[in-house]
C-alpha cells in the first residue's frame, strides 16, 4: 500500500512530510516542554534523548502491525507538530493516531485538520474499518479535538495505567469507516 502515498501531503493549509533530523531543534522542543508531555507517555527529552526519539520517528513508510507511522505538520512552512498512525491489527483493521503540536498553534483548528488527515490516512491507506484515540482523561483539549472529529467516546478506564509515577484514567474515543467521510485526495 506504500506506494499510495506520496509526501508531502497537503490541505488547503497544511503540509504532512517526512520528519527528519533538521527537525531536532522544534522536536525538542516539543518534548522538553512539560506542558506538552503532561499527558504523554514520553518523559521530557532534551539533548541526545531527543535525538534518538526524534531518530525513530523518521518516515519508514507506512505502519506495520503494532508500528506507528509519523509526520510533521507544517504551517506557513514552520513545523508545528507531529501526527501518527499505528496499525493495531490488520485482522480487525483497527488504527490508532497520535498527534502533538506546539502551544503556539492552538485556536486555529490546525490540530483538528492535521488529526482529520491522520484519520484519513487510517481510513484509506490502512483501510481500517475502525479509527481508536486513545488519551489522559485529564486532556480536555485533546478529547474536545476528537469530538469535533466526530469520534465518540466509548470508555473511561478509571486509574487503569501507571504513568509518570501515579496511576491515570485514560479515555478511549473511536470513529468506524461507515461514519467518516475521507477529505484529504492522495495522489
Amino acid at each position: 500500500m506504500d506506494h499510495w502515498l506520496r509526501l508531502p501531503l497537503r490541505t488547503d493549509r497544511l503540509t504532512f512530510r517526512a520528519l527528519s533530523d533538521a527537525d531536532l531543534g522544534v522536536h525538542q522542543r516539543l518534548f522538553s516542554d512539560p506542558g506538552i508531555v503532561r499527558y504523554l507517555y514520553d518523559e521530557v527529552l532534551t539533548g541526545d534523548a531527543a535525538r534518538q526519539h526524534l531518530s525513530l520517528r523518521h518516515w519508514k513508510g507506512l505502519a506495520n502491525e503494532g508500528e506507528w507511522s509519523n509526520l510533521a505538520v507544517e504551517f506557513e512552512d514552520r513545523l508545528i507538530g507531529e501526527i501518527g498512525v499505528s496499525l493495531v491489527s490488520r485482522v480487525h483493521r483497527t488504527c490508532e493516531i497520535g498527534y502533538v503540536f506546539m502551544p503556539e498553534a492552538g485556536g486555529q483548528g490546525l490540530a483538528t485538520e492535521a488529526a482529520r488527515v491522520a484519520v484519513d490516512v487510517a481510513m484509506t491507506l490502512h483501510d481500517a474499518q475502525r479509527v481508536v484515540a486513545r488519551l489522559d482523561a485529564r486532556n480536555s483539549p485533546s478529547a474536545r479535538l476528537l469530538q469535533r472529529l466526530g469520534m465518540r467516546r466509548e470508555a473511561h478506564f478509571h486509574r487503569n495505567e501507571f504513568v509518570k509515577g501515579e496511576w491515570t484514567d485514560e479515555l478511549v474515543y473511536a470513529i468506524l469507516a461507515h461514519e467518516w467521510t475521507v477529505t484529504t485526495a492522495f495522489n
